[in-house]
């Protein structure tokens, strides 16, 4: 089985009035493919060029600090869900299994694949590794990502909301605990 430790971004804006109207797209796709011993195997990072509203917010690039250059020069959904999709071995029939720190990663494949009329079952083979932590840790509720990577002892590394640099931060907890998640 592969794990997929995943964390994506996505256009945001400050305000409720600013978002209306709007979904939000992915805008980068940072995971790693581990094996089923938790030994890591591959990377992948991918900006991801937003269709609706290509225009980041000046509060989503501050956020996040992906540049409206970075997402220019990405590849749209399909093509980086298509290259996704290939690198944790759907097409080939793999096992995978996708861990996130929260749901909101696994909507936001699923409403972006929704958004360009794509099948989206293939995200169903998902576990929230943040609504498990609590369970592990004997504490009473969520926490944060970076709370989470604090509270282990491990240094943050790179920078909070960027797709890739959570992923690697959330793999430490992963493979801490690898024999612990319940899937």
């Amino acid at each position: 089985m592969n794990f997929i430790i995943y964390d994506l971004e996505a256009t945001c804006w400050k305000t409720d009035l600013e978002r209306r109207g709007r979904s939000q797209e992915i805008i980068e796709i940072g995971a790693l493919l581990f094996n089923e011993y938790a030994e890591l195997q591959s990377r992948f990072e991918s900006f991801v060029r937003p269709s609706e509203h290509p225009q980041l917010s000046d509060f989503c690039t501050q956020l996040t600090g992906i540049s409206q250059i970075e997402v220019n020069q990405a590849d749209e959904f399909p093509q980086v869900i298509e290259d996704f999709q290939d690198w944790i071995g759907l097409t080939k029939g793999e096992d995978y299994l996708l861990c996130s720190w929260g749901f909101f990663d696994r909507k936001a494949f699923a409403r972006n694949c929704k958004l360009h009329d794509l099948p989206a079952d293939w995200t169903d083979k998902h576990i929230s590794l943040k609504h498990q932590y609590p369970r592990i840790k004997g504490i009473r509720r969520e926490i944060g990502l970076k709370r989470a990577v604090e509270r282990e002892g491990f240094e943050f590394e790179g920078a909070h909301h960027r797709g890739i640099d959570d992923a690697i931060n959330l793999a430490k907890i992963f493979v801490k605990y690898a024999n612990q998640w319940r899937f």
